[in-house]
């Protein structure tokens, strides 16, 4: 007998048989494998006792039984493999009854609902509901069940923490013997940041749609809007226009600068724009984009400003500075449903080494202080170290894009600032926006002289400009000062100008996209092969990003971005013509 046991099983059985022997136990039971006849193994189950013992107490007689157990024991290996699998499978597996009642839950349901075992078992799935689907979604859902079909879904559930999060989810219903329906199983899996990552990516599908649609305006709109300031800027010039005409003009020119920044916050919010920094007075920005922020936030807002007497310079594009505070005010309206008061300040800061130890981003030197405060619900201490991450949102689904504050950190480093938050639940937030201050004496260089005091001149000027008012204007502009001025409206007409004028020509003024084979890059490379020494300024609606990586862009030098103004136009035009042939040659 014990020669037919496998050798992994038999001294288990053979200590069973001899404890019972022994008189250790009055019967023993044991499950061994044992080969049979040909040569197979077959799960055995061995009950014996004693039946007899002599006067002595020693066994001389044992009888038992073999059951064979071999498919309940598979059995057995089998609904313990899938008990296993249940409860290691990432998918979330919920098992009610007939009626609803959970009975049964494996452990990643407790991890993706944040309820124990303990508490779900015995409760109705209705305690994840969230209220992002209404009563007819699961009505459908329990008709089909009822009917004892496999439903299949999707869930906006709530977490034991009030957290939202989404599951696909399968039910299935089980039956019993007579076909009755004892059992539902639910398999349901997390995809949360699915979806997420999904919204984020159609998110970027419609910024670049919007970019493409936002670049392809801004290039005949801002040519409309440089004829307007430059004319503007002309008629300022006018020896009989009386000072109140003189301001009228000038009101013109900020409108149409107002404009251009409006078109450059749509490049800059769709990715489509660089940069373009100069030298600001932070106070003034701010009061000409106030009208608009007040239009932005509705009646319900009022915008009180507490600006510093102290002039306040700062290296900066007006169009990211403008974006800075649309963002930080859309942010502070939407923390205060009902309406309030929001409140926009700027001042001096100056930092020590001490004061900017106590800040991870701050430095020592003088910097100027833009802070935007709101009387809105604040921000809880555990979402606050995430609210400037790309996507992220609180809100509701629909009412944010998770961009706002992101795109504000980002526009802040770009410029070397740092931003401090100072948020308390139920007692409003205040944002402040520390940025690099200028000197007093430093505001000269970008703030343009009256076109009177510019000096002309008497050089030749190749001007090629599709836009014909545009380019009707500068010629009126240059002229005005003096020079000579040859039009083009293509790249192609420019090089047939060129070869009839190039003894003459000094400087290239040319939009970087033009109409024809040749655009304004191309036409410069070709120009400076047959004279080096010529001096050349682009142009352009749109941002240099469009000229490539490689090409250098220097406001103010050789890169005018339009609209621009009058005297801005002039002193370029001066500077590159006085400026040595050597300082051009890594151009």
């Amino acid at each position: 007998w014990a020669g037919l046991i496998h050798p992994d099983d038999r001294e288990r059985a053979l200590k069973a048989n001899r404890d019972c022997i022994q008189g250790r136990c009055e019967r023993f039971e044991v499950r061994f494998r044992m080969k049979t006849k040909d040569g197979s193994w077959r799960w055995i189950l061995g009950r014996g006792k004693c039946i007899a013992r002599d006067e002595l107490g020693q066994a001389f007689r044992l009888v038992g039984t073999h059951v064979d157990i071999t498919e309940g024991k598979q059995t057995e290996e089998t609904n313990a493999q899938l008990a296993l699998a249940v409860e290691q499978a990432a998918e979330t597996i919920v098992i009610t009854d007939a009626d609803g009642i959970i009975l049964y839950v494996n452990p990643a349901f407790e991890k993706t609902s944040g309820y124990s075992r303990a508490e779900a078992l015995g409760q109705n799935p209705r305690i994840f509901k969230s209220g992002k689907q209404d009563a007819e979604f699961y009505h459908r859902m329990w008709s089909v069940l009822k009917f004892g079909e496999v439903w299949s879904g999707h869930f906006i559930n709530q977490r034991k923490n009030g957290q939202f999060y989404e599951e696909e989810a399968t039910i299935s219903p089980v039956r019993d013997a007579h076909g009755t329906i004892v059992n539902y199983v639910a398999v349901k899996r997390d995809v949360t940041r699915e979806v997420q990552l999904e919204s984020q990516f159609r998110q970027s599908q419609k910024m670049e749609a919007f970019g493409q649609l936002a670049g392809g305006v801004a290039h005949d709109f801002n040519n409309i809007l440089a004829v307007i300031q430059m004319q503007a800027g002309l008629l300022k010039l006018e020896p009989k226009l009386t000072l109140e005409q003189i301001d009228f003009a000038g009101e013109i020119e900020k409108s149409a600068q107002r404009g251009a920044n409006l078109t450059r916050q749509l490049l800059l919010f769709s990715r489509k724009q660089t940069m373009q920094l100069q030298n600001l007075k932070l106070n003034e920005t701010l009061e000409n984009i106030a009208k608009m922020l007040q239009r932005t936030l509705g009646e319900q807002f009022r915008l009180h400003f507490k600006l510093s007497e102290e002039p306040l310079v700062i290296h900066a594009d007006a169009g990211m500075i403008d974006q800075i505070l649309l963002n930080l005010a859309v942010n502070a309206r939407d923390a205060m449903p009902a309406g309030g008061q929001i409140r926009i300040e700027t001042s001096a800061a100056e930092f020590d080494e001490i004061m900017a130890s106590q800040t991870v981003e701050a430095r020592p030197g003088s910097f100027v202080c833009l802070s935007v405060t709101d009387g809105g619900c604040g921000i809880p201490p555990e979402i606050l170290p995430r609210i400037f991450e790309p996507f992220f949102t609180t809100k509701e689904v629909g009412k944010g894009t998770g961009l706002g504050l992101a795109t504000v950190f980002g526009i802040v480093h770009q410029h070397k600032g740092w931003i401090n938050v100072d948020s308390k639940v139920g007692a409003g937030t205040t944002f402040r926006i520390y940025l690099p201050r200028l000197s007093e004496t430093s505001d000269t260089k970008f703030f343009w002289p009256s076109l009177a005091s510019i000096r002309g001149g008497d050089e030749t000027i190749l001007v090629a400009e599709d836009d014909a008012a545009l380019r009707a204007t500068v010629r009126t502009t240059l002229s005005h000062l003096g020079y000579c001025v040859l039009e083009a409206a293509s790249g192609d007409e420019a090089e047939g100008v060129w070869q009839q004028h190039h003894d003459q020509i000094r400087l290239l003024l040319t939009d970087l996209v033009m109409p024809g084979q040749i655009n304004g890059l191309q036409l410069a490379h070709r120009l400076l092969q047959q004279d080096p020494k010529l001096k050349v300024i682009y142009v352009s609606g749109y941002s240099t990003e469009i000229a490539g990586e490689d090409f250098l862009q220097k406001a103010g030098v050789n890169f005018l971005a339009k609209p621009f103004q009058l005297q801005k136009l002039a002193q370029t035009i001066r500077d590159n013509l006085d400026k040595p042939a050597k300082e051009m040659e890594n151009r």
